[in-house]
């Protein structure tokens, strides 16, 4: 079942085109990774996604519905935003901040209840959050914080997770429970992923599909096995590489070659 589509995708904001004729499908329970050097597209595509911006060619449609018609409400009771960073103008608490994300659910200048109180302590507990929800989202680390967002997200209770960057600037350590729980709730509980990031060996590991964007195209999509070849990865990176298959997964990881 297809929950995401993007048909034939064209966007720019004033000059040239950043996406051009980009065409693909997130089908229910999948985890999608989006890659491709800088100034790709990438961000685009995903706020294009998530009806942020509307392209001037093609459509972007969710369950077979076109999103420009869809209102925002609408739109953030199915699909949940983590975005690379958040900008704290108050210090709220990581409670504070992970109940915001019921907000979808509320009517206008209504309160939180029991039920939106116990869905935050569900989703904190479920991203391991609870033992500082009284502390400030500024006295946290980076990958405290990146799991204070993505229970945000949670506490929408979406069933499309949007991901921009969710490992940038955080250590391997937090790379992994950050990907590790992305994976879980995307296995155990059904949620859709689609996520931009630059860590193409990560997007391998996890993802069940790539799609990898050059020049605001796309030029390769499938599973990693297809995808991550040195060819692909050096048409669209110039930058020449050899590949390998990790121990376990047997999937493939992507290595500089490096000059004698």
């Amino acid at each position: 079942m297809t929950l995401l589509q993007s048909e034939n995708v064209g966007f720019r904001y004033h000059g040239p085109w950043v996406l051009k004729h980009v065409s693909f499908n997130v089908e229910k329970g999948s985890f999608v990774g989006i890659l491709g050097p800088n100034g790709s597209g990438k961000s685009t595509l995903l706020k294009i996604m998530d009806g942020i911006l509307t392209p001037q060619e093609g459509m972007a449609s969710m369950d077979g519905r076109n999103i420009r018609t869809m209102s925002r409400r609408d739109i953030a009771r199915r699909v949940a935003v983590v975005p690379q960073d958040y900008a704290e103008i108050f210090a709220f608490t990581a409670r504070e901040i992970v109940l915001m994300g019921r907000s979808p659910h509320l009517d206008p200048w209504s309160f939180e209840g029991i039920r939106d109180y116990e869905t935050v302590d569900r989703v904190m507990a479920q991203t391991e959050t609870l033992s500082f929800a009284d502390r400030s989202l500024d006295h946290l680390s980076g990958g405290e914080r990146q799991r204070v967002l993505i229970a945000r997200a949670l506490a929408q209770e979406p069933s499309i997770m949007l991901l921009d960057e969710p490992t940038a600037f955080l250590d391997i350590r937090h790379q992994v429970e950050i990907m590790n729980l992305l994976k879980s709730l995307n296995k155990e509980e059904g949620l859709t992923v689609l996520a931009v990031t630059h860590d193409i060996n990560l997007a391998s590991l996890y993802c069940d599909r790539i799609i990898l964007l050059d020049g605001g195209t796309i030029h390769a999509e499938g599973p990693p096995a297809e995808i991550m070849t040195p060819d692909n990865i050096e048409a669209v990176y110039g930058l020449p590489v050899v590949s390998g298959n990790h121990e376990l997964t047997g999937r493939p990881v992507i290595m500089p070659r490096m000059e004698q």
